[in-house]
């Protein structure tokens, strides 16, 4: 059997062995739910990047660059970090440069595992398919909101750890798993409401941009599986 681990912000990802696994970053609000959207919607790769500075160089070059910070779109960059932005009109077969306040940063952290892929409730039935047919330990590294815990990525957390262990194919001794599984079984019956216990969905609400809170819980709107190769996201296969 295979293990499963929970790593509650990038800041605790140090006291974990990445080596020979798989990594799940998860940012629900809002980066692996836009890359997901991206994705879905036919983007031919992203280039995520973890500083400002890296990206006005990509953007320099001609990139069409997608950064934020806080929040905020960055005011060189030409999208912002809402998923409604990334249409099939607007991505397909295009390259994105992608820069966010703690997603990119998550990937960044993670690159030293066996391989890196991305998840959302967007595509939770496709991750969780994935992981199990891979037979490899699983580590999933909440994003987190500047090194801090965040509920939203807890969730997600719980309800893939959860449904690998309910398999029978992974088991856990980990205590953030079984703590993300808690906190999802409190919450999944009643996310309408539960979502205002969320600090970043009132700081997309300040900003005028919690719009996407409802998209972003939503469970399999896609089946891709996107994962970094050579330091690009790309769709799996």
């Amino acid at each position: 059997m295979n293990t499963v681990e929970v790593c509650f912000s990038t800041e605790l990802f140090k006291v974990y062995d990445p080596k020979g696994k798989i990594v799940v970053v998860v940012d629900v609000l809002r980066a692996t739910s836009v890359i997901c959207t991206m994705m879905h919607n036919g983007v031919k790769e992203i280039i995520p990047v973890k500083t400002v500075e890296e990206a006005k160089e990509y953007k320099d070059k001609g990139y069409l660059v997608v950064a934020e910070r806080n929040g905020e779109k960055l005011d060189f960059a030409d999208f912002g970090n809402s998923p409604f932005l990334f249409t099939k009109e607007v991505v397909d077969g295009k390259t994105l440069v992608y820069s966010t306040t703690n997603g990119t940063n998550a990937i960044a952290v993670g690159k030293d595992a066996d391989q890196v892929v991305v998840g959302a409730f967007l595509n939770f039935s496709a991750i969780v398919k994935y992981l199990k047919e891979q037979k490899k330990d699983v580590l999933i590294l909440c994003s987190g909101w500047k090194g801090k815990f965040c509920i939203e990525d807890a969730l997600l957390a719980g309800a893939i750890s959860g449904s690998l262990i309910e398999s029978g194919v992974f088991y856990t001794k980990c205590d953030s798993v079984n703590a993300s599984i808690d906190l999802w079984a409190i919450a999944k019956d009643t996310m309408d409401t539960y979502v205002e216990k969320i600090a970043q969905k009132h700081r997309l609400k300040k900003l005028g941009l919690d719009d996407v809170i409802g998209y972003c819980f939503t469970i399999d709107i896609t089946s891709v599986v996107p994962v970094l190769k050579d330091l690009l996201i790309v769709p799996l296969g």
